[in-house]
């Protein structure tokens, strides 16, 4: 009796297709589906059921089809692990293959299949190809070695590949001391990690061998050479100065990576040499490849722009002379102009801030409000580093009030208040000027500003009364930091000038802060003032509130000397384009982006719980939560009301019918009860 023929399996489909192609007897068709293989994995498509049938095609002498069927073995073997096994002898035989791409294939296959089982095979490969006639098998081996050490530690160094690797930074040929350095700073970064001994100790001797393979090494190469070389600490001037000597000649490499390494290299080591002449050699030699790498693409400028800024920080002289290479262009990116401005700064001195300030004059004049912004600030900064460029600065920030437009005007006045914080008792000549402009201000920071000025200097304002007093018919309306400039500055005109109308106005702020204003410490604030100005001693309030203020001034430094030092050696990295140290940004564990996805993925799920939760406890309102929530709001007003009344206790000498006490407001005093609190 037949079995019925839905009880066959079916014999169409794409992968019954490839699988017979790939059994078939010629060897077009075999290599023909195996790229077809190749392509649907690359697609996403799942061709793992193929596995064994691929496999089959791995003795082949054709090389592109043995790279194929090694790609298709790393990308399944996690899921195919008890078959991988199968393909141990085809590995252990192609590493002896007489071809020295097969031999290289083969091994860099095998490490990167990472499985347990193939592990435990690799130890002879591996150290056969490591003391290999070819150099390319041995530059391949020497990477192997890291991907065992990060899979199986224990082998790696019982096995003697690391003290096998350590010999091969002495190779003669510069490509496997390249990925032996490589391989080497990988194993001593993951150590470091671990807590565990150092592997990669860079003595005189080793010195010396990095040194002669630099020059001939490939672009990437010389950067793992140089990165070493910037690991290496010295006390010797001499050899100091002979690291500077070798590195130098990396200056003119197209590449912007190695000329930042190259730049690293020199920066850590020329703090050990005392000979100002070779400083400055030096110094000058830096400067051309740090402009070059300015003219480069937008995101390549940047970085380089990123770079810059930490050099000049650590040496500020090595571009003194180059400001108009940072000038922006029309049609740099805004983010790129913003970091030209930061160096333009570190740049101004006495000899270019004329041609500086002309430049920052036509910016505020763009259409990018933000850089509009940030060049009006660095005309203040200009005036705050420079005080023999202060009274230009000043006469640019008053042509630019005058132009009227809002936001051009409202960022004046704030960077005129930093300008009067550094040079105070000067250029009060202006202030009539601010004054005319007072009802165009609208935006917080610039009505804050305008207002401690009227405090600052309200003796030589002759209606600094009236002006102030405007304020308070909308200080409820006010933001806070708007606020906090009203009450200083009418209790300091009432300290200057106790007689006359100033005295009423005083009342009234204080009536508001402390009655009406809900912010706390805007009220503590002004409880603070009225004890101080209610004092039977009148220099008390005087001596706080008028007591002299330090000038302001620029840091040299956006970082602290610690962290620049850590960043100047991580140059030309992600480190040095945050401005943070590597630890901040990237996690310790090593882990792909399946695990990180997962991780997300679970936390999300919790976050959802958790909301899940607080919505439920807020949304069940019983009659005895009820309850609960107004005996709580009953001992919360007496306990407050206790407070305040030691306040008013406090400050009983205070003009009769001026309570501390704030009422509540009806809408808070509901959700308190509602929320049981």
């Amino acid at each position: 009796m037949s079995r019925p023929r839905f009880f066959n399996a079916p014999r169409k489909g794409e992968n019954f297709e490839l699988r017979a192609d790939l059994n078939s007897e010629y060897r077009e068709r075999r290599s023909d589906a195996i790229k077809r293989v190749i392509a649907n994995m690359t697609v996403g498509k799942d061709v793992s059921g193929l596995f064994p049938d691929v496999l089959k095609n791995m003795q082949t002498d054709d090389l592109e089809q043995k790279k194929l069927v090694y790609l298709y073995l790393i990308n399944y073997a996690k899921t195919q692990p008890e078959l991988v096994i199968l393909a141990v002898n085809t590995f252990v035989k192609d590493t002896a293959d007489p071809n020295p791409l097969v031999r290289a294939l083969a091994i860099r296959t095998m490490s990167m299949l990472r499985a347990e089982k193939i592990i435990d095979y690799l130890s002879d490969p591996l150290e056969r190809c490591l003391k290999d006639d070819n150099p390319y098998v041995r530059k391949t081996a020497a990477i192997c070695v890291s991907k065992l050490y990060d899979i199986k530690p224990e082998l790696a160094i019982e096995g003697g590949f690391v003290d096998q690797l350590r010999d091969l930074v002495g190779d003669s040929n510069p490509m496997v001391v390249a990925n032996a350095v490589t391989a080497l700073t990988d194993i001593h970064q993951t150590a470091t990690e671990q807590g565990l001994d150092t592997f990669f100790i860079i003595d005189a001797s080793v010195l010396q061998k990095l040194l002669i393979a630099l020059n001939e090494c490939t672009e990437w190469g010389r950067i793992a050479v140089l990165s070493a070389l910037a690991r290496y600490r010295t006390n010797d001037e001499k050899e100091a100065e002979h690291i500077c000597e070798r590195a130098m000649p990396q200056f003119q490499h197209a590449n912007g990576a190695v000329v930042l390494s190259a730049v690293k290299v020199v920066l850590i080591h020329m703090d050990h040499i005392t000979k100002p002449d070779f400083v400055k050699q030096l110094i000058r030699k830096m400067a051309p490849p740090l402009v070059t790498l300015v003219s480069a693409a937008p995101e390549v400028q940047w970085v380089a722009l990123r770079n810059i800024n930490l050099i000049l920080q650590k040496r500020p002289e090595v571009l003194s002379s180059e400001l108009r290479i940072f000038f922006c262009k029309y049609n740099d990116p805004s983010y790129v102009k913003l970091e030209k401005l930061e160096i333009m700064i570190k740049l101004a001195n006495e000899r270019n801030v004329d041609m500086l300030l002309s430049e920052l004059k036509e910016y505020a004049s763009e259409v990018d409000l933000d850089f509009v912004r940030k060049s009006i600030r660095a005309i203040g900064q200009c005036a705050i580093k420079i005080d023999a460029a202060a009274e230009r600065c000043v006469h640019v920030l008053l042509d630019l009030i005058a132009t009227k437009v809002t936001y051009v005007v409202q960022e004046a006045v704030v960077v005129i208040k930093n300008v009067f914080r550094r040079y105070p008792s000067q250029y009060e000549g202006i202030i009539p000027t601010l004054c005319a402009n007072l009802e165009e201000l609208d935006e917080p920071e610039a009505k804050a500003s305008l207002v401690w000025v009227l405090g600052e200097y309200c003796e030589k304002i002759d209606n600094a009364e009236d002006l102030l007093a405007s304020f308070l018919d909308s200080f409820l309306d006010e933001p806070y930091q708007v606020q906090f400039q009203i009450l200083v500055a009418i209790v300091k005109l009432f300290l200057k000038k106790p007689d006359g109308p100033a005295q009423g106005v005083v009342q009234r702020v204080l009536e508001l802060a402390t009655k009406e204003a809900d912010n706390l410490d805007l009220r503590d604030r002004a409880f603070i003032y009225w004890r101080l100005l209610s004092s039977e001693d009148s220099e008390a309030g005087k001596s706080i509130v008028l007591a002299p203020r330090p000038p302001i001034s620029i840091p040299l430094t956006s970082v602290s000397p610690a962290l620049l030092d850590e960043l100047i050696g991580e140059l030309s990295s992600l480190s040095s384009a945050y401005h943070k140290p590597a630890n901040t940004f990237i996690g310790k564990g090593r882990y792909g982006a399946a695990d990180s996805q997962r991780g997300v993925t679970r936390e999300a799920a919790l976050a959802t719980v958790v909301q899940g939760t607080r919505a439920e406890n807020l949304l069940d309102f019983g009659e005895d939560d009820e309850q609960a929530g107004s005996t709580e709001a009953a001992a919360g007003s007496n306990s407050a009301a206790g407070g305040l009344g030691a306040l008013d206790e406090m400050i009983s000498d205070a003009p009769a019918g001026r309570s501390g006490r704030a009422p509540q407001p009806a809408a808070a005093s509901q959700l308190n009860d509602l929320l049981g609190l």
